[in-house]
């Protein structure tokens, strides 16, 4: 049975999974050091030069399921030592080069970085070059190319540079805790911090003198995961675990597509406030676009507010496939509602961690949202979702929506809309491709996840946004 897309998913579960098992049994602290060496027992390495490597970059690996830094505000950090793989990257001369005797790169090249040997091929001197690609535009063979590491492509903020050690150094003024990095780095060299440990001390609390019910508030999303079993199992699995209450978060979708809508039609221009690296990416990019930002809350913070509001003592702990979401609990505006999110990822090492077989179990049922506050997790159901609430308020106003699949499509619509070229009156953003179906914490990727979530909507099709938002009331 494979749960995960790749290997180094899979060892960072394992990580994750033994840190939690020795939580429950009140170990940790002492022990914590001999996690490496129950998942790397032997003398001979499996993944890196040595034992003793391998060890040391789980031990750091250890400290990130542990909550990493805490004098790093960011949610994703880099293991520095686990970074040492990639070549140095920056452009290069293939052997497309043919030696000519135009010699354009050189003319083209203002710091002196281009040489030739004896046969007239080009030669890059790194101690010299500015990366300023100037030699590969005027280059008649495309012969030089701009070799960049995984991480470095799959941000597209530009937040990852190269440090003095050449490891991955991360810009926090720039990143927007998107995760695409963590995802898409071949060696787990860049993680996400795991606040795993504050949601086991909540379960144990809530078993004794504490008086508070802890909500597992999972993301619509989870419909396309966990695809060994059925949804309803792991609806189970988590109250097995301790959680008093399974909501989806469809259903804080539910309301804020209501909300939304009426605040569009109000003000005639919004960008959408759910996904909260496309918002994060707004404040650091686009400053003049700020007051444009829809003032609702996002689904994750709108039903953990509500439930707050009017359940009394309660813990919420938000699951779904989002990094970001773990830098938005952070924000002075969502701390008081959201206690603790975890990942699809963090919630299998904890199924494992109790060893609950959740194939097992009798289905549990989750019934709370709509078929549109369901499709908010992926690309382009936000705006279905505001054009089925201006419908069913009765509002007269013609909505032009731009869905934006991953962030460099956010980018060019933005761009777009700040120069008066954009036809559209609310930009639905979302940074990772595919919607939060692409999110970095997800077990599995893929066009399929698309698939299984519209199913899961159509599940509830005859229930409205109105029908879902009026069961709170």
């Amino acid at each position: 049975m494979r749960i995960f897309d790749t290997k180094v998913q899979y060892l960072k579960y394992k990580v994750l999974r033994e840190v939690a098992r020795q939580a429950w049994a009140e170990t940790l602290s002492e022990n914590a050091i001999d996690i490496p060496r129950m998942i790397v027992p032997g003398k001979v390495p499996t993944m890196r030069c040595c034992v003793y490597k391998e060890r040391a970059i789980l031990a750091e690996r250890v400290k990130l399921a542990m909550g990493g830094n805490k004098s790093n505000p960011n949610v994703i950090e880099v293991i520095d030592i686990a970074c040492d793989e990639c070549p140095m990257g920056g452009y290069e001369v293939t052997n497309a080069c043919r030696g000519c005797l135009a010699h354009r790169c050189e003319d083209a090249c203002r710091f002196g970085a281009i040489t030739f040997d004896e046969n007239h091929v080009a030669h890059i001197d790194k101690t010299k070059c500015k990366e300023c690609g100037s030699c590969a535009k005027v280059c008649p063979y495309s012969a030089i190319h701009n070799y960049k590491r995984p991480c470095e492509t799959a941000c597209k903020v530009k937040a990852i540079s190269m440090g003095d050690e050449k490891q991955a150094c991360i810009d926090n003024s720039k990143c927007i805790s998107c995760g695409a990095c963590v995802y898409q780095c071949p060696f787990g060299a860049i993680s996400d911090k795991s606040y795993i440990l504050n949601v086991i001390d909540m379960l144990k609390g809530s078993h004794g003198n504490q008086n508070y019910k802890i909500y597992a508030v999972v993301a619509p999303s989870i419909s396309s995961q966990f695809t060994y079993a059925k949804l309803g199992q792991v609806i189970t699995g988590l109250r097995e675990l301790g959680f008093h209450t399974v909501i989806e978060v469809a259903l804080g979708a539910d309301m804020v597509a209501q909300a939304e809508s009426k605040e569009l039609a109000e003000k005639g221009f919004l960008t959408s406030s759910c996904c909260p690296a496309f918002v994060d990416f707004i404040h650091k990019n686009y400053p003049d676009l700020v007051q444009h930002i829809s003032h609702n809350l996002s689904p994750m913070a709108t039903i953990a507010k509500y439930i707050k509001e009017h359940e009394g003592h309660s813990r919420i702990v938000f699951i779904g496939p989002c990094t970001a979401k773990k830098a938005e609990a952070k924000l002075d505006s969502v701390k008081p509602y959201v206690d603790a999110v975890m990942t699809f990822e963090e919630l299998q090492a904890l199924f494992d961690s109790r060893d609950i077989d959740i194939t097992t179990l009798s289905e549990g049922v989750l019934d709370n949202a709509s078929y549109f506050g369901r499709i908010f997790a992926r690309s382009g159901g936000l705006s279905d979702a505001v054009a089925e609430g201006l419908k069913e308020q009765g509002i007269d106003f013609e909505l032009k929506p731009c869905a934006c699949d991953g962030i460099e499509q956010c980018k060019l619509a933005l761009m777009m809309k700040r120069k008066g070229r954009l036809d559209a009156n609310f930009i639905e953003g979302m940074a990772c491709v595919g919607g939060c179906i692409g999110g970095a914490g997800c077990l599995t990727h893929g066009e399929k996840n698309k698939a299984e979530v519209d199913k899961y909507g159509k599940e509830a099709y005859e229930k409205t946004i109105s029908d879902a938002v009026s069961m709170l009331k």
